[in-house]
């Protein structure tokens, strides 16, 4: 496993972390002794960064991460997120008192004193242009609550906005194949001001596995059944936004620039690790071999600029035309 400098936090974290939202739940089912298992194979890999969030499982993604810390002496990073537990999810809803009572629950769930990374859950872009939320999070910091604080986004512009408060020390952004925009312009600004960036959904919600056909059949409870068009939440967050048909054809294309020994998973999860500005990648494992063969994706070999040029071709061919001028 190799290691990233997090931004100003100085942390050195794994350059593949944990995405803990299929083991709380919005994934089809999830044996939970698999959930565990899967952690724990996660740091015997040099795993120790673990994303999650308040809502993930209503909790139960927070509580399982704090089961298997107690059991391990590594020091594991945990970030988790606030914001999505408001109805209505407003912008006047992210006020000192309900982030305070957001991370008073994530503490008591997590086990812990204080919280490593507190990220804003993908708010209304409002919230963005309010000082006091972020004054906010700095009392939160000056109680000992909170170590650090940052944002999840779902647009580039929100990101652009967030880091113009000092406070921000990480972004979290849709970053795949499917979703390069972020690295136009938002890469070079957060690397001008020591921002980390964490990249999530990196396998676009499994299209880039390779294992996902049109006659896959997703549960009811999977997300990528019931938000297919963003019924639910932002359509970005399933299949990184891009049409399913069209997305298969694109992984067709993507399939014959594998190397031997990749998988198409770890090709991906590769392809975001050539982006130095990129601190952490955070796929999902439901099981030990998920979250095993993701962590290998660190070891292995980089992308050729050929490929990564006909990567930008592929992009550029099959998903810019839908998603890019989108988030």
């Amino acid at each position: 496993m190799n290691y990233r400098v997090f931004g100003r936090c100085g942390w050195a974290v794994s350059e593949v972390g944990f995405g803990a939202w299929a083991i709380g739940g919005g994934w089809g089912k999830v044996d939970e002794e698999d959930a565990i298992a899967a952690l724990h194979r996660a740091i015997d890999c040099g795993v120790n960064f673990i994303d999650t969030a308040d809502v993930y499982g209503d909790g139960k993604s927070e509580r399982l991460i704090a089961r298997v810390l107690k059991d391990r002496k590594e020091r594991v990073f945990v970030a988790t997120k606030a914001g999505r537990r408001l109805v209505p999810h407003t912008a006047d809803g992210y006020t000192e008192e309900n982030l305070t009572k957001f991370v008073e629950r994530s503490l008591k769930n997590l086990e812990v004193e204080t919280i490593d990374l507190l990220q804003l859950h993908c708010p209304p872009t409002e919230v963005y242009y309010r000082p006091e939320v972020f004054a906010a999070l700095d009392k939160l910091v000056a109680q000992g609550k909170i170590r650090y604080y940052g944002v999840s986004v779902e647009k580039v512009e929100e990101g652009l906005k967030a880091i113009e408060y000092p406070g921000v020390r990480s972004v979290q952004v849709i970053f795949n194949i499917f979703r390069q925009r972020p690295a136009e312009l938002f890469f070079a600004r957060c690397r001008e001001k020591r921002v980390a960036i964490i990249a999530r959904v990196p396998l676009a919600s499994g299209l880039l596995t390779g294992k996902v056909t049109k006659d896959t059949v997703f549960p009811p409870d999977d997300h990528r059944n019931f938000n297919r068009y963003g019924q639910a939440f932002d359509r970005g967050e399933t299949f990184a936004g891009v049409d399913f048909e069209k997305g298969l054809e694109a992984v067709e294309e993507l399939r014959t620039l594998v190397s031997p020994g990749f998988t198409m998973a770890q090709f991906a999860l590769k392809w975001i690790l050539m982006f130095p500005e990129v601190s952490t990648v955070i796929p999902g494992a439901k099981n030990p071999r998920q979250a095993e063969e993701n962590a290998k994706a660190s070891d292995l070999p980089p992308l050729q600029e050929d490929v990564m040029e006909r990567i930008r071709e592929i992009y550029k061919e099959y998903i810019l035309p839908d998603v890019h001028h989108r988030w």
